[in-house]
């Protein structure tokens, strides 16, 4: 059988190790991928650490995937070899449950597949995935550059047109770090009043080249009021991790307005008199579906959004995804498989 290279981890904290393995076969409603790159995400601790419920390993990881199709198994309508496709977190749903009918994809209730999770990733040479996972690529994107915008551009992006946020609205944006350095890009690019929340008088030269309109040093400002000296944000989009962050942001808040959690955190204390009173919200957003990362690709392309990645070759994989985890990325990593 022909072999491929791929990164597997055998069991929850364990090492990422390269091994060889058999170029596997795509059954029914599938494709086979030839990987050209994969991004490095933060989200792949959840395979390396074992912190998704029913894992089974050997694993491997990776939901940030571009590639081409090589082939393809019965009953695939459409996909064809040669096609360059994306495929991000969501692994593909059953179409027929009743999340699905309702449109609610992301929810699908039959299909829990999650992309380098419970399926084998991008971290190889070859993957498979279903049809329902795919996203078509435009082909003025450079696969690397592509990459992340499979995880952390549709999760900024399609949190945002979500929003309910209007050109001219004010968004403020917390975090200027993997997440939040591609949601200030969106906002700014869909027309709305952007304002950058980082740490450090220092982050302003990079907000404003990501397009902000105002930067709040929370370091030495108060966010909230520094926002209600705007108007008081439509929405805030929160990337960073941290439930004191997010805290010190809400009363920023217009009314009406929204703080939109990306960035997980395991408790957030809130103001429930001053949401009731200001007609107030607290919510989280899901990433989305190939649909979803395809609208993000093609978004990108159209206004000029980019992710600003640190490349390694897949023979440097462990020492990437060290990288990663030191919070030291400027700002997504990313495996390219051609180097």
């Amino acid at each position: 059988m022909p072999k491929m290279r791929a990164v597997q981890v055998s069991r929850p904290g364990g090492p990422l190790e390269i091994v060889e393995r058999d170029i596997p076969e795509p059954g029914p409603g599938f494709v086979r991928i030839k990987v050209q790159a994969c991004g490095i995400c933060h989200s792949d601790t959840v395979t390396k650490d074992g912190l998704f419920p029913g894992i089974q390993y050997p694993r491997v990881p990776g939901h940030e995937v571009i590639g081409v199709i090589d082939a393809v198994g019965p009953n695939v309508p459409r996909w064809k070899p040669g096609q360059r496709v994306g495929v991000g977190w969501n692994g593909g749903f059953c179409g027929y449950c009743d999340s699905c009918r309702r449109g609610e994809f992301f929810a699908c209730q039959t299909s829990t597949d999650v992309t380098g999770v419970t399926r084998d990733g991008g971290y190889a040479e070859y993957m498979l995935a279903p049809i329902s996972a795919l996203a078509l690529v435009p082909e003025v994107l450079g696969s690397v550059g592509a990459a992340p915008l499979m995880c952390a551009g549709v999760t900024t992006f399609n949190c945002l047109r979500n929003s309910g946020a209007r050109p001219g609205d004010l968004v403020a944006v917390v975090g200027i770090g993997g997440l939040g350095h591609l949601a200030v890009q969106f906002a700014a690019k869909m027309g709305c009043k952007t304002a950058a929340i980082a740490r450090g008088k220092e982050e302003e030269p990079l907000a404003r080249q990501l397009g902000a309109h105002h930067h709040i040093d929370n370091k030495t400002q108060d966010p909230a009021a520094e926002l209600q000296k705007l108007g008081g944000a439509k929405v805030i989009l929160a990337t960073v991790t941290s439930a004191d962050a997010m805290k010190a942001v809400l009363g920023g808040l217009g009314v009406g307005g929204t703080l939109m959690i990306i960035g997980a955190v395991p408790s957030l204390e809130v103001n429930a008199l001053q949401m009731l009173l200001r007609n107030q919200s607290v919510t989280g957003w899901y990433s989305g579906t190939a649909i979803d990362s395809e609208d993000t690709l093609n978004f990108s392309v159209l206004s000029g959004v980019q992710s600003m990645n640190e490349v390694y070759p897949f023979d440097r994989v462990a020492e990437a995804y060290d990288h990663m985890l030191s919070g030291k990325a400027r700002f997504r990593v990313v495996l390219d498989m051609g180097r």
